[in-house]
This record gives C-alpha cells, sequence and structure tokens, in this order.
C-alpha cells in the first residue's frame, strides 16, 4: 500500500510546492466575502498537507503549512512581502516594559524576599541579573512551566520594578496611549479581517466534538476512508498499564507502544492506528475492553483523518498568532479585541469564553497552546488585561466545577490561570467590589463539600483515594482565597467594605461548617475498633490558616470593617452555642465563700471536639480591638457588654482539658488518631490558629468576669473540684484509694491546670494581649528555642511559624539576641543564646513541648551552676497588658487560687499524708514568683494619685480563718526551705523569698502604699531574724564539711604510713640529718621556701586556654569544665633497648608500662599537640568509622591508616594518631582544690 501512496503523495507536494502566496493573498484582497474563500481555501488545502499517513513529519508539513497556508495570511497583514512588512511593523512599535517571559518546566525562577509584593512574584534568570535584586534577601526556585515573567510590573514589587533591560522602555511611557496609533489605516483593517477568521477557525475546530464530520464551510466533496485511533491522556491509567494495553490491541513492539505512551503523557494525545473506519474500531473494542475493569477506560476516540488535520493545523495557527503579536503591541491590541468580543449568541459567546469553558473537554496540548496564547496576549495587554479578568470572575464557578471533575493536574487547567489575575492588588480589589469575588470563591468552595452531620457540620467519610483526589482539587479554590488577599488594602472605599464584609459573612458561613467537626468521645473499657478519619479535617485547617490571619489582617487595616466583622462573628458564635447547655443540668460551685453557677459537664463522659475556628477568629478579633485601641474609642459601637464570658470560655477550655487528659493518659483507648490531633494541635502549622487562640480566648474571659469564679469553672472541667474544695479531701483520698492509676491521673490533672494558669497569665507577647509588638514575639520565641541548644539556621527557621509570605522574621531580630558561631572543620555554623537574654527564660513557655521544655530546664541550670550562681529559674518580669486584658492578673491574688496554692503547700508540708509531685509544687512556686514580680512592676510604675491594688504579700502573710488556722503561704515557704527532701527546689523557694523582703521594702518605702498592718511588720522582723539565723546555719554547715574533709585527709595519710613503714623510717633518718646540717646553715628569708607533703605551700596556678580544633570553643583548663584531650599515637619501641633479642614470653598479661632495667621493648608516646574536647573528637571518630563501613569492599582505597586498629588521622595536621590523651592540671593544683 504504501508505495502505490508514493507517487501520489509526491504529485501532490509538487501541486503544493507551486502554490504562490502572494497570489493567493492578492485573491484574497480582491474577496467579496473573505471568510468563504478563507475557508475554501483551507477545506482544500490542509487534509493535502497535514495527516498524510500513520506517522507524523512534523518538519515537512511545517514547511508545506507555512508555504501554502500560512504565507498568503502573512502577504494579507502587511499587504507586501513579510520579510518586508514584519521588521517595519517591529520598527514602528515601542517596546513593552513588561517582560513576560512563559517559564518552561524545570527553568530557574527568582523572588526577592524583600521587595516581592507576594511570593508569586517571580522574575526570569535574565531579568533578575539586570535587577537590583540580585544584592537583595532572595528565593530560588524552579518553575512547574506555565507562569512568566514579572519584570515592569509596577504592582508586583515594592521597588526596583524594571531590570536594566526593560528600563530602557519606561522611558517615554505614556500611561494608556493607544498602541493602535502607530499601524496604518488599512493594515489595522486587514489585520481585523484575517484574526477574526483564524481566531474563529481554530476556536471552532478545537472545540469540535463529532468524530467523522466536519463543519459544513470545511467539508470537501471527495472524502477519503481514512481514520485515525485517537487515545488521550487521563491521570487515572499507570504508564504499564496503558503499554500493556497497546501490545495487545494494534499488535505493536513494546519500544513502540512505549513510544506511543511517552507522547500520549506529553501532547494529551497520540494516534495509535490508521486505516479505515472497521480497522480503527477494532483496536478502540479492545482498549476499552481492557482498560475498564478497575477503573474508567482510557479515552479513545476513531476520528476522520480530515479532521486530525484540521485541528492540528489550528493548533499550529495559535502559535501562529501568537508569534505575530510579538512584532507589535497594535497587533496584539487587536488579537485581544477579536478574541474578547462578543458573539451573535450574547453572554459566554466570545471566543475566549468558548476556549476556557471547553477547557477540560480539549486535550493537554491544546491547553498548553492556547494558555500559551492568552498570556502573550491578554495578560500582556493591561487594558485587556482586566477585562480578562471580569470574564474569568464571571466564569469561575463553571471553570472550577470543570477542573474538579477533570482529572488533569492543575497546570494543565486554565483555573491556573487565577494566580495570574487574584496576586495583582488592583485587578483583586476590583473583583471583590465588582464580581464579589471572595463571596463565589467561598461559596463555590462550599459546594464542593456537600457531606455534612445533622449539625450542618462538614462530615469526611474514610479518606479513600478518590476522595483524597477530589479534595486535594478542592482545596485549590482556598489558594486563590490566599491569592486574593495576600495584599492588604491601604485605602477603603464604601462598596470595598460592603463587599469584603459580605465575603466575611460567607467564609463565617464555612467556619460554622467546622465549629465542633469530628467530634469525639472517651472511650472506656475496650479499646477503638477502627481509627476515625481525622486527617481530611486538620488538612482544611491547616490550608486554612494563613486565610484566616490574612482575613485577621484585612480587618485590622479599617477601624469600620474590625466593628462589623466583631460583631458578625459573636452572633455566629451565638449561633453555634446556641444551645450551648446542651441540655445539661445547672450546678453551683462555691470555694472559699465564692460561688458560681455553671453546667454539669464531664469531658470524659461527653463529646469534645478541637475544631473552634469561630471562637478562635473571635479571639483574633478581640485582640485586634486591643492592639488598635478601637474597644476604648467606640466603646458605643461595640456589643462587650452582651459578652457572656462564660460561654466564650467554654469550649476553648474544654479543648485544653481534653489535652491535659489525653497528656494525663485518659484516652488511651482512643488510639493514634487522637494522639495525632493533639500533636497537630500544637503544632507549628497550626498553633497560631488553633492552640495560641484558644489561650487568647480564655485571657479575654478571665478579664471580663470574677477571677475567683473562673477558677472554680475551670477546676470543675477538669474534674479536680472535690479535691479542693473539701477539707481534707486529699488526706482522704490517698487512704481511702490505693489504686495508683487515679492518683497519678489526678496529679497530671493539676499540673497541666497550674501550667494552664501560669500561661494565661504569662502569655502576653502578642501584640494586643501585652503592650509589645511583633518583634518581641519573634524574639520571645527565638530565645525560647536557643535556651535548649543551639541551633543551625535552618533548624531554627523550622521551629518558627511562617506567614502567608513564607517569611518568619527571624532575620530581623535575631542579631539581638544571639551570635553566630561559625563552623568548624565539620559540623554547621550555630546561632547561639546571648547570655544577657537568659533572664528572660520562662521554664513554663507555651510552645514548648514536654521534651523540649525538660531539656531547655536542664540546659538553663547547667550554664547557672557554670556561672557559679543560684540554679533557681525564677520567672521573667513580663511587660504590662493592655488595658482591656489589664485585669488578668488579679486571678494570681484571687481567694481561690490562694486556697489551691495553700492546699498544695500544705501537702507538700505534710509531705507523707498525701499524693502530691515535685511538679505540682515547682509550678505553684512559679506562680508565687509571678505575682511578686508583678506586684514589684506595679510598685515601680507607680503614680502618686493611684493606689497599688495587687496586693498579694499580704495575702500570702495571713494565716488561715478561725475554724482551721492553716499557716500562711509564707510560713509554709519557710518550713519547706528546710525540707531534705525538696533540694532541688530551694534556690527557687530562696528566691522567692528574698523577692518578698525586696516587696515589702518597697511596700514600706512607696508613700502610696495602703498601711501596712501590724502583723505584716512582726512577720517582716520575724523573717529578718530567720535571715540572720539562715545565714548562721548555713556557716555552721560549711564548717563542719571542712572539718570532715581534713579528717578524712589525716586519715589517708595515717593509713599510707602503716603500710610503707620502711619507707619512712629512712625518711625520719633522713629528716634527723637535714634538720642538723639545716642548724648550721644561714638563716634563709621564708619568703623563697616552697613546702612540700601534706600541708605544702600553695602555687600561683598558671590560667591555661585551650582551642578546640573541632568547634574552635575557647575554654580554660579546669577540673569542673569539659574534658579535653591530645590526639596521640602510642607504640612498641625499641630505640634504647640493651637486649633486642629478648622474646617476651606471655605478651597477655606482659605490662608494659612497667619496664624491665634492660629496656628490651619499651611503650612510645607520640603527640602532635592538637587539642579537642573529648566528645568533639568521639563524634569525630565514630564518623571515621561510620564512613569507613559505609564503603563498598571493592571500592575501599588504601588509606593510610589502619580505621579498624583504631587509627585515625589528626583532623587539623593528619598526623597519624591511634589514642587520645587526656588533658590534665598538674597535680598540685588538684591537691590545692
Amino acid at each position: 500500500m504504501a508505495s502505490e501512496l508514493e507517487p501520489e503523495v509526491q504529485a501532490i507536494d509538487r501541486s503544493l510546492l507551486e502554490c504562490s502566496a502572494e497570489e493567493i493573498a492578492g485573491k484574497w484582497l480582491q474577496a467579496t466575502d473573505l471568510t468563504r474563500e478563507v475557508y475554501q481555501h483551507l477545506a482544500h488545502y490542509v487534509p493535502k498537507i497535514y495527516c498524510r499517513g500513520p506517522n507524523p513529519f512534523p518538519q515537512k508539513e511545517d514547511m508545506l503549512a507555512q508555504h501554502v497556508l500560512l504565507g498568503p495570511m502573512e502577504w494579507y497583514l502587511c499587504g507586501e512581502d513579510p520579510a518586508f512588512g514584519f521588521p517595519k511593523l517591529e520598527q514602528a512599535n515601542k517596546p513593552s516594559h513588561l517582560c513576560g517571559r512563559v517559564f518552561k518546566v524545570g527553568e530557574p525562577t527568582y523572588s526577592c524576599r524583600d521587595c516581592a509584593v507576594d511570593p508569586t512574584c517571580v522574575l526570569c534568570m535574565e531579568c533578575f541579573l539586570g535587577s537590583i535584586h540580585r544584592d537583595h534577601r532572595y528565593r530560588m526556585t524552579t518553575s512547574g512551566g506555565g507562569g512568566f515573567c514579572d519584570c515592569g510590573d509596577t504592582e508586583a514589587w515594592k521597588e526596583g520594578p524594571y531590570c536594566q533591560k526593560h528600563e530602557l522602555n519606561t522611558s517615554e511611557i505614556e500611561e494608556e496611549e493607544d498602541p493602535l496609533v502607530h499601524l496604518s489605516e488599512d493594515v489595522i483593517a486587514r489585520t481585523y479581517n484575517i484574526f477574526a477568521i483564524m481566531f474563529r477557525y481554530a476556536v471552532e475546530i478545537l472545540t469540535w466534538e463529532k468524530e467523522s464530520e466536519l463543519p459544513a464551510d470545511l467539508e470537501i466533496v471527495e472524502k477519503s476512508d481514512t481514520y485515525y485511533c485517537m487515545l488521550f491522556n487521563d491521570e487515572v491509567h499507570t504508564y504499564e498499564q496503558v503499554i500493556y494495553t497497546l501490545q495487545k490491541a494494534v499488535n505493536c513492539t513494546q519500544k513502540e507502544a512505549i513510544g506511543f505512551a511517552t507522547t500520549v503523557d506529553r501532547d494529551g494525545r497520540r494516534s495509535v492506528r490508521y486505516g479505515d473506519f472497521q480497522y480503527c474500531e477494532q483496536a478502540k473494542s479492545v482498549i476499552v475492553r481492557n482498560t475498564s475493569r478497575q477503573t474508567k477506560p482510557l479515552k479513545v476516540q476513531v476520528m476522520h483523518s480530515s479532521i486530525v488535520a484540521h485541528q492540528n493545523f489550528g493548533l499550529k495557527l495559535l502559535s501562529w498568532l501568537g508569534s505575530i503579536i510579538g512584532y507589535s503591541d497594535g497587533l496584539r491590541r487587536i488579537l485581544c479585541q477579536v478574541g474578547l468580543q462578543e458573539g451573535p449568541d450574547g453572554e459566554n459567546s466570545s471566543l475566549v469564553d468558548r476556549l476556557m469553558l471547553s477547557d477540560s473537554k480539549l486535550w493537554k496540548g491544546a491547553r498548553s497552546v492556547y494558555h500559551q496564547l492568552f498570556m502573550s496576549s491578554l495578560l500582556m495587554d493591561l487594558k485587556y488585561k482586566k477585562l480578562f479578568a471580569v470574564r474569568f470572575a464571571k466564569n469561575y464557578e463553571r471553570l472550577q466545577s470543570d477542573y474538579v471533575t477533570d482529572d488533569h493536574d492543575r497546570e494543565f487547567s486554565v483555573a491556573d490561570l487565577s494566580v495570574q489575575i487574584f496576586t495583582v492588588p488592583s485587578l483583586a480589589r476590583m473583583l471583590i467590589t465588582e464580581e464579589n469575588l471572595m463571596s463565589i470563591i467561598i461559596k463555590t468552595f462550599m459546594d464542593h463539600l456537600r457531606h455534612r452531620d445533622a449539625h450542618g457540620r462538614f462530615q469526611f467519610e474514610r479518606y479513600t483515594a478518590l476522595q483524597a483526589f477530589k479534595f486535594r482539587r478542592v482545596q485549590s479554590l482556598i489558594l486563590d482565597l490566599k491569592y486574593v488577599l495576600i495584599s492588604k488594602p491601604t485605602e477603603w472605599s464604601d462598596e470595598l467594605r460592603q463587599k469584603f464584609l459580605e465575603g466575611f459573612d460567607a467564609f463565617l458561613e464555612l467556619l460554622k461548617c467546622m465549629q465542633g467537626m469530628d467530634p469525639i468521645t472517651r472511650q472506656v473499657g475496650q479499646h477503638i475498633e477502627m481509627e476515625p478519619e481525622w486527617e481530611a479535617a486538620f488538612t482544611l485547617q491547616m490550608k486554612l490558616t494563613h486565610v484566616i490571619s490574612m482575613m485577621q489582617d484585612w480587618c485590622a487595616s479599617d477601624e469600620k470593617v474590625l466593628i462589623e466583622a466583631y460583631k458578625k462573628c459573636l452572633a455566629v458564635l451565638m449561633q453555634c452555642h446556641g444551645g450551648y447547655t446542651d441540655g445539661e443540668q445547672p450546678i453551683t460551685l462555691s470555694i472559699c465563700g465564692h460561688s458560681v453557677e455553671t453546667i454539669r459537664y464531664c469531658v470524659s463522659q461527653e463529646k469534645v471536639s478541637i475544631h473552634l475556628p469561630v471562637s478562635r477568629l473571635l479571639a483574633g478579633l478581640h485582640v485586634l480591638l486591643s492592639k488598635s485601641e478601637v474597644a476604648y474609642k467606640f466603646p458605643e459601637l461595640l456589643p462587650l457588654s452582651e459578652l457572656s464570658p462564660p460561654m466564650l470560655i467554654e469550649h476553648p477550655l474544654r479543648c485544653l482539658v481534653l489535652c491535659a487528659q489525653v497528656h494525663a493518659g485518659m484516652w488511651r483507648r482512643n488510639g493514634f488518631s487522637l494522639v495525632n490531633q493533639i500533636y497537630y494541635y500544637h503544632n507549628v502549622k497550626c498553633r497560631r490558629e488553633m492552640f495560641d487562640k484558644d489561650i487568647v480566648m480564655l485571657q479575654t474571659g478571665v478579664s471580663m468576669m470574677d477571677p475567683n469564679h473562673f477558677l472554680m469553672i475551670m477546676l470543675s472541667r477538669f474534674e479536680l473540684y472535690q479535691i479542693f474544695s473539701t477539707p481534707d479531701y486529699g488526706k482522704r483520698f490517698s487512704s481511702e484509694i490505693t489504686h495508683k492509676d487515679v492518683v497519678q491521673q489526678n496529679n497530671t490533672l493539676i499540673e497541666e491546670m497550674l501550667y494552664l494558669i501560669i500561661m494565661l497569665v504569662g502569655e502576653r507577647f502578642s501584640p494586643g494581649v501585652g503592650q509589645v509588638n511583633a518583634t518581641d514575639e519573634i524574639k520571645r520565641e527565638i530565645i525560647h528555642q536557643l535556651s535548649i541548644k543551639p541551633m543551625a539556621h535552618s533548624e531554627l527557621v523550622k521551629s518558627l511559624p511562617e506567614d502567608e509570605n513564607k517569611e518568619t522574621g527571624m532575620e530581623s531580630v535575631i542579631e539581638a539576641v544571639a551570635h553566630f558561631k561559625k563552623p568548624g572543620l565539620t559540623g554547621r555554623g550555630m546561632y547561639e543564646l546571648k547570655p544577657e537574654c537568659a533572664k528572660e527564660f520562662n521554664l513554663y513557655f507555651y510552645h514548648f513541648s514536654r521534651a523540649e521544655q525538660s531539656k531547655a530546664e536542664e540546659a538553663q541550670r547547667k550554664m547557672k551552676r557554670q556561672n557559679r550562681e543560684d540554679t533557681a529559674l525564677p520567672p521573667p518580669v513580663l511587660p504590662p497588658f493592655c488595658p482591656l486584658f489589664a485585669s488578668l492578673v488579679n486571678i494570681l491574688q484571687s481567694d481561690v487560687m490562694l486556697c489551691i496554692m495553700g492546699t498544695i503547700l500544705q501537702w507538700a508540708v505534710e509531705h507523707n499524708g498525701y499524693a502530691w509531685s515535685e511538679s505540682m509544687l515547682q509550678r505553684v512556686l512559679h506562680l508565687i514568683g509571678m505575682a511578686l514580680q508583678e506586684e514589684k512592676q506595679h510598685l515601680e510604675n507607680v503614680t502618686e494619685e493611684h493606689v497599688v491594688t495587687f496586693t498579694f504579700t499580704q495575702k500570702i502573710s495571713k494565716p488561715g480563718e478561725a475554724p482551721k488556722n492553716s499557716p500562711s503561704i509564707l510560713a509554709m515557704l519557710e518550713t519547706l526551705q528546710n525540707a531534705p527532701y525538696l533540694e532541688v527546689h530551694k534556690d527557687m523557694i530562696r528566691w522567692i523569698l528574698k523577692t518578698f523582703n525586696a516587696v515589702k521594702k518597697m511596700r514600706e518605702s512607696s508613700p502610696t502604699s495602703p498601711v501596712a498592718e501590724t502583723e505584716g511588720t512582726i512577720m517582716e522582723e520575724s523573717s529578718r531574724d530567720k535571715d540572720k539565723a539562715e545565714r548562721k546555719r548555713k556557716a555552721e554547715i560549711a564548717r563542719l564539711r571542712r572539718e570532715k574533709i581534713m579528717a578524712q585527709m589525716s586519715e589517708m595519710q595515717r593509713h599510707f604510713i602503716d603500710e610503707n613503714k620502711e619507707l619512712f623510717q629512712q625518711t625520719l633518718e633522713l629528716d634527723a640529718s637535714t634538720s642538723a646540717v639545716l642548724d648550721n646553715s644561714p638563716v634563709v628569708s621564708d619568703m623563697t621556701l616552697t613546702a612540700l607533703g601534706p600541708t605544702q605551700t600553695q602555687v600561683p596556678e598558671q590560667r591555661q586556654f585551650v582551642t578546640c580544633i573541632l568547634c574552635q570553643e575557647e575554654q580554660e583548663v579546669k577540673v569542673e569544665s569539659r574534658a579535653m584531650v591530645l590526639a596521640a599515637f602510642v607504640q612498641r619501641s625499641t630505640v634504647l633497648s640493651k637486649n633486642r633479642s629478648k622474646f617476651i614470653q606471655d605478651p597477655e598479661k606482659y605490662d608494659p608500662l612497667f619496664m624491665h632495667p634492660d629496656l628490651s621493648c619499651g611503650t612510645h608516646t607520640s603527640s602532635c599537640g592538637h587539642i579537642m574536647h573529648a566528645h568533639c573528637w568521639q563524634r569525630y571518630f565514630d564518623s571515621v568509622q561510620a564512613k569507613e563501613q559505609r564503603r563498598q569492599q571493592r571500592l575501599r582505597l588504601h588509606t593510610s591508616y589502619d580505621v579498624e586498629n583504631g587509627e585515625f588521622l589528626c583532623p587539623l595536621c593528619e598526623c597519624l594518631s591511634n589514642t587520645v590523651i587526656p588533658l590534665l592540671l598538674p597535680p598540685r593544683n588538684i591537691f590545692n582544690k
């Protein structure tokens, strides 16, 4: 068949080559109905050029297409030879100041971290190297393909929008100058004609859905019976499945099948068989049958060769249009006009709309080609970019639905163009006000998540692969919302306010569906059988984290918006918790004469959820009210009086109690899903909008209610109310119940509750809660991370939360709090905390995990010991609260708090009768310390007319009331100070008593302090006496210790004399003779004599400082400092031998350090003298060994040392070594110590 075809093909080629582009163009210029003429030309020639056989010949097809089809159009457009016409157009054109280079997959892109408006603003390599940003902090990534360079876009950069190349084009920019002025009238008319016809033809043929007939005006009479079996790409079937199926269906070799599969994956479709209809249909049925077993079958169509030919030319045409408009901005403007012109059918009938809406029906190759054309035309023309953005927003819902049901990746969908439109601040604002874009995006998102429970909350079923796939697609909507919000408005118009608040309403609806989703109940008795689905809900929360933060930033930038948003959020929260009592019965709690009404609710028995986005958003807005001082300027506009604090705190408190109970081991039977949820709740990715906001919400509640009431509700939720409200409950409890688990659980819960109180009072580093700014917050995070251990830059960045621009803000503050220590020969450069920042360390920092907290405590105590300070870790001095939160500190001096502290101290005093723990006591001491620091601050900052109402020192000095007459907190602390079982906490108690006395003195000297009661002064005197007594006691202990050591030493001397009597005899004789000599010798001045022996003269110590060659750390050689070693080489030596022929009989028992007089074989030790820390050397040696083991046998080089025998090279001078020698002080120095 091939041999018959060839002469025919050659003949066709000859007739095609004889065509003259100039003549055809001339004919078109005379034509009355140009469209018909052009269509006839295409109908006749396109099938002759394209699709002439089973395999395409791209070079030949392109050459013929240029000659016969595109050539005439170029002649027609220019009105002369295009070789002269196009350069003329190019000369008349003003080059664009936009770069617009479309990135290929894998091409490097650069974004400036200092100047980019958001992380999606990128430069190509050429523009970047020619811009000012190369000297800034920048981020380099590889493109996934499809984006373009933003050089020249003034809205994308805070400064330096142009590189050197594009700057030249900006000198004489006339804004909004019409590019058509550079073209003559007839060129405009001809261009318009040809563009309109060709663009319409391409759109029509690419979106054509019939398989065997063409549009009427392209049909020809003599139609051949040649078809293609066309295989289309999908993202469901694997390469292997496609290759296997093709081998069966079209009898090809594996190599051919791989070729087909690769092309299908790259271009989106490929013909796998060419022939008559029947022949192709048979292959199609085999493919469909083979791939429809597990999933939907592969898409295959039998298409007539002329349709495929026209479609191939359609793609060629779109690329051609893209290259033609590059010659002149005028041509680009005309193409945009043609594309966006409404057709006869009204709405969505323009060519651009038709292409966008049939995006999911097109194959990959066609999509890429028309997306590229959109980028080089619509997105490069500022006037039409706006019009295109409006069309895109109007069709947004349909485009997204198409994308969700389609199975191609995001980068092949037209929906991916949202990043080019929504990130332009002016366009985003316009679309919000004119098209209500925010509401559209959120509503579209909600429409795709239809599964709800009885309360209208999102319900995610088992997370199957299909569900996960669909959910991933829906998440791209959240990304679009992020793009729209990424640049905050500087000025607000009334329309923007109105539309933003409408969008905010929609957003609250979304959060309302998340409030309380995935509720959990504690498993009792048996372990949970099926782990519940939790990932989807957390994925949603993580994706929304930045959007929630950005919503708050938008609200913060305008007072009116903030007030309205606050009211709306509060209203939605009221709806969510309209039934906040959940039909529970009310109960009354009372402690210390205070009583409060609440509901009976047990976290360990009822349903509880970790998802509370509405409460958390309200907490965020409340902080903004405080920060922007709106709360004080317009109190009448705010519904603060309507707030019911018990309602606000209820759910966040339940969530924190849940975490405490999980930590206490009460939820073990709920499996890993709950452990994972708690982990993410505290994790750096989520905590900013989860855990942190719950703490803020509790702070908000406490600042608005009586702290006694709050503490009683809290005790009740922690299920500890009984313990603290019943006198002597603890004693009864420990004697009656011997069940260890329950005691342990209660202890952990008490510890967790005290920790929560510490957090509520101490966490005031969010701007708006305390009087601080954002940098203080980051500084504090860094200080606490570096308190654990020195960290490398990357480690530190990972532990800090990122904002929507992927920035942590670390670089701006790190210099202030840390030193950078350069790396040694091995290892990484580390940041070390500056010593003066250690005083800001808070042991109960709320972002520490349990492990981090214990590491930090250990590290800080160790450092204090090294600096010879006492090891107490007192609470740091805190910044003052903002006025809206100021009343929070009263929780520390409330009656219930004092009762809790007193009870726990009482347990510690009578330590055998109760179940209590040291961590509990440590937390109480910390709280007492915080209260004293607070009072000290109040007294220091007090003004003449104010009275300090914070009187913690007086309250802890008072003993209990009549019936019990329990001792005061102060008295109990003094008792505990001498308790032998609390050795660890002594320093802290001492610090508290010292601070107490300092505060007392300040109170007495302060003119505004209320008159101190006489009892207080008595206490003061007694405490002064106690201070003296304490000093005396310490001196006594020191004396006894010295005596004990001296006694031990003389005992050792006596022992030595007994064992070595004969030696001692000689010494005595010698002594007698020397004393005789001395008697006759002249008197020598005492100053030059040095006594040796047991009580020898102290010689001034030479302080020795050395530097470790591995970590470059300098340190003094002292007994208590870290061990240092020298690299050394030990070997047998016969250099000084008198008898080399002697053979060692029993080498096992031979002691190399005990030498025979004939020195037959000695031990020689040499060292290069390079010093390292013992642990640095150990690490280095381990790595040498590990490296040696990793090397494969055959690759082993002959090294100059034998690792298996413990040999290594000195890391600095590479001297052969096989051991290390410890670096010691001279023995005399140690003895003197």
